[in-house]
């Protein structure tokens, strides 16, 4: 048994405290905000998806991007900036968004979804433990026929990695959820996909982290460190120095300020994603789905529906921009044409900040500098997705086990300076 100090009260810190907690370790969770905040862990989509197996540096991903950048609407944007740590970081990304890369990272991003969607399953079985899991399946919606048959494509990968996809037409898919109308001309089925309510699993894992002893410290923020050669000793924060036997460093966004004092190098980027929920939406569909040329993801929530989506790369600024939300206002009636701008008056918008790796992988596992002390950060848009695999990886790695999937392309050691 090991005093567990786990920095980061999002669903990976949560993720990684409750498995933690599972193998008898003392835990303790750091969290920046109040309880009541609701940041990135809170108003995603709330999809599980081992369909997502290409990482967001791919091939022709930088040209896109840059198409797209003169658009302050469309599903990606830059805000113009001179930025050291952002120029460094597209450098990265631009060497990353290559065939090969792709090749490496995608059966790893197949069985980490893969098993995180057990993991979900397993913690939807537990006793009074309900957080809307629906394991109906996903639709990606295409609008035109180029990216159409991009997608086919990409179904093709997916069934040469043992993932199922089904390539449908308009009509069949309007068969397969007759619930809303569509104005598409084709999508791809994956039926291992899933989807929740993220409220209601963050909501379950504190319960159950209650249960299971573990403590959650509120509004404290890290503001440095004290080591002592290759081990840390204590955090310093702003309620005072915290000593444990492990240190996770669960962060999110704010991971590379806290690693920064420690001499690590840890390029990231804060990806701002913006989410509206309609209460009483005209249709309610029964599968979740993404708008393939919007970027947009559609997932319905008991009886709501949100819409979440966008990537802005805009440092670490949390406002609403409402240029990024009227971009996705106008998409949705494109695809689902009963849908009116109208609908979303007086709706109140969301946004969060997803914490983004250059080579779209996450940071996972031990440093080499510190002897004891892990990271698990940089899941960019599949941190609920691989939350529970996050958390349960690393649980092992405290424990000195090894870990259950091979995480070398993981290595938050990767981006170090020689």
């Amino acid at each position: 048994m090991k005093d567990v100090l786990i920095i980061g009260g999002g669903v990976i810190g949560l993720c990684t405290a409750y498995y933690a907690a599972r193998k008898g370790h003392r835990v303790t969770v750091l969290e920046r905000y109040a309880a009541e905040h609701e940041g990135c862990s809170y108003g995603n989509a709330g999809l599980v998806v081992p369909s997502h197996f290409i990482p967001l540096p791919a091939p022709g991903m930088v040209a896109l991007g840059l198409k797209w950048m003169g658009n302050p609407e469309s599903p990606f944007y830059i805000q113009p900036r001179w930025d050291a740590d952002l120029l460094s970081w597209g450098y990265r990304f631009w060497r990353a968004a290559t065939a090969g890369h792709v090749r490496r990272s995608a059966p790893l991003l197949r069985d980490l979804n893969l098993a995180s969607r057990a993991c979900f399953e397993e913690f939807a079985a537990l006793p009074d433990n309900d957080f809307g899991l629906v394991k109906k399946g996903l639709l990606m919606l295409c609008k035109t026929c180029q990216a159409f048959d991009e997608e086919v494509k990409t179904a093709e990968q997916a069934r040469g990695l043992g993932i199922p996809a089904e390539v449908l037409d308009s009509r069949q898919t309007a068969a397969l959820d007759p619930d809303v109308r569509l104005d598409i001309v084709g999508s791809i089925y994956f039926a291992k996909d899933c989807h929740l309510s993220p409220q209601h699993f963050m909501a379950r894992l504190k319960q159950q982290l209650e249960r299971l002893g573990a403590s959650i410290c509120w509004e404290t923020e890290v503001a440095g460190w004290r080591a002592s050669g290759k081990r840390i000793e204590a955090v310093r924060t702003t309620k005072g120095e915290f000593t444990a036997d492990e240190f996770v460093l669960c962060g999110g966004c704010w991971s590379p300020a806290a690693a920064r004092d420690l001499d690590l190098t840890l390029p990231m980027q804060a990806g701002k994603g913006y989410s509206l929920t309609l209460p009483n939406p005209r249709q309610l569909p029964s599968l979740c789905a993404i708008f393939t040329e919007a970027r947009l993801a559609v997932t319905p929530m008991g009886n709501s529906l949100r819409f979440g989506g966008t990537m802005e790369i805009a440092g670490l600024d949390e406002k609403i921009n409402p240029v990024r939300v009227r971009g996705i206002i106008k998409s949705v009636p494109r695809y689902y044409p009963d849908f009116t701008p109208r609908d979303f008056e007086g709706i109140k918008p969301w946004c969060g900040l997803r914490p983004c790796s250059p080579d779209g992988l996450p940071y996972v596992g031990r440093t080499r500098r510190y002897s004891n002390l892990s990271l698990a950060t940089g899941h960019a848009m599949l941190g609920l997705s691989l939350g529970p695999i996050t958390g349960r990886l690393l649980a092992e790695i405290i424990s000195g086990e090894i870990p259950s999937i091979d995480i070398e392309l993981l290595d938050p050691d990767r981006f170090a300076r020689s």
